[in-house]
């Protein structure tokens, strides 16, 4: 860590500088005491961060990672969620990294441990959280796993790393590092709770067949895009774990919860007056049958995630007003769509979108949805809808 980069004309050069980073790379530093790659580092790692990271963005001082360190660290917006799910005495966080889960945690805990192996980026964490005015946080640069193992914690909390030396970027939670599934009993003899994160491209269910002792696991997505699975480990947790989908919005937040393993019996219809689109966080937990019976809607077919109503109700996702069914034929298609722009979704449907768009000559863009999708009886139809209000 450089510390002539806190100097504030150097600071004033950061954060104003808009250029693009080529020039910046060409013309060298103003700086004899910066060089052009570190000013680079922390102009585009902050620009990175700005709409992920807003107190750390609009705040001075700040010092930035290389992006790489940043690919895997947590919104504010998921952070704070994680912090919401506990309270207490004490934290560690075994993975600390830039610090942004921790600095949530000592909001709702009174003492966060932060472990971070690599020595830059535990001293960035720490010049970071005194910036930001964090005194209940104390930074180490250690492996937090074998430390958590030497002492007892209130909450142990781990975002294990997915880039693996020797694999690449990698998704089981045996691949990770730390490696979690191995230490797992250990870990819960040290703690009341255990909270993971991992990847969203984790399975649910491989994610189940590695980990013990799950009492819970919250899937959150943000805009309709799933960013985190958080898992609750207790070490006395031997039920199927609760699941809790959160979507959150601009102004608002769609949530559904539900027992893993839960089955209801699907009711199949026709295409009715509503069409319902599950949000990507009911759509990572698997729980289609539930929603037929929870919200009253019907589904479309046995493997289309889509659901229909004859009135209109409330439902964790997209709502729309079906305006016509077309089946999914040559001339249907030329005669009603071909040609205009509109929004394509598939579901159960054996063609790409950038295909159909090419085929049907289909620009994006306008106020016309279109699913291309399969119903009962196996029929291929093109659903057209208007967004409900």
């Amino acid at each position: 860590m450089n510390n002539s980069i806190l100097h504030k004309e150097i600071q004033d050069f950061i954060r104003s500088y808009s250029l693009p980073l080529s020039k910046l790379a060409f013309a060298g530093s103003p700086f004899s005491k910066v060089t052009v790659q570190e000013l680079m580092q922390q102009i585009e790692s902050r620009v990175k961060i700005k709409s992920k990271l807003p107190t750390w963005y609009k705040n001075h001082q700040i010092y930035y990672p290389p992006k790489l360190n940043l690919e895997q660290t947590s919104s504010e917006l998921t952070a704070k969620y994680k912090a919401s799910l506990i309270s207490g005495s004490s934290l560690a966080d075994i993975s600390g990294g830039f610090g942004v889960d921790s600095y949530y945690f000592s909001n709702s805990i009174n003492k966060v441990d932060s472990f971070e192996i690599n020595g830059d980026l535990s001293e960035i964490a720490k010049h970071n959280f005194n910036i930001l005015k964090k005194s209940n946080i104390h930074c180490y640069q250690k492996d937090g796993l074998e430390k958590v193992l030497q002492q007892a914690y209130q909450f142990i909390y781990a975002d294990p790393s997915r880039r693996n030396d020797t694999k690449g970027k990698v998704y089981l939670l045996e691949d990770c590092e730390p490696n979690i599934p191995k230490n797992i009993d250990k870990l819960l003899n040290q703690c009341s709770i255990l909270m993971l994160k991992t990847s969203p491209m984790l399975d649910i269910s491989a994610g189940l067949s590695e980990l013990k002792r799950v009492s819970q696991i919250h899937i959150v997505a943000i805009n309709n895009e799933v960013k985190e699975l958080i898992w609750l480990l207790e070490k006395d947790s031997d039920a199927q774990p609760d699941i809790y989908t959160l979507n959150l919005k601009k102004s608002s937040s769609e949530t559904f919860n539900f027992k893993w393993k839960t089955s209801a019996e699907n009711t199949i219809s026709d295409p009715l007056r509503y069409l319902y689109e599950p949000n990507a966080a009911i759509l990572k937990a698997g729980a289609f049958s539930l929603l037929t019976e929870k919200f009253k809607v019907e589904k479309l077919h046995k493997h289309t995630h889509l659901y229909t109503s004859k009135t209109k109700r409330d439902f964790p996702g997209r709502r729309f007003v079906i305006e016509q069914v077309i089946p999914y034929s040559k001339k249907e298609i030329r005669k009603n769509i071909g040609g205009k722009n509109a929004n394509i979704t598939i579901r159960n449907f054996p063609e790409s979108v950038a295909s159909l768009r090419k085929k049907w000559k289909i620009d994006e863009g306008g106020s016309s949805y279109l699913f291309f999708t399969t119903i009962a009886n196996d029929k291929k139809v093109v659903i057209v809808c208007s967004k409900a209000r």
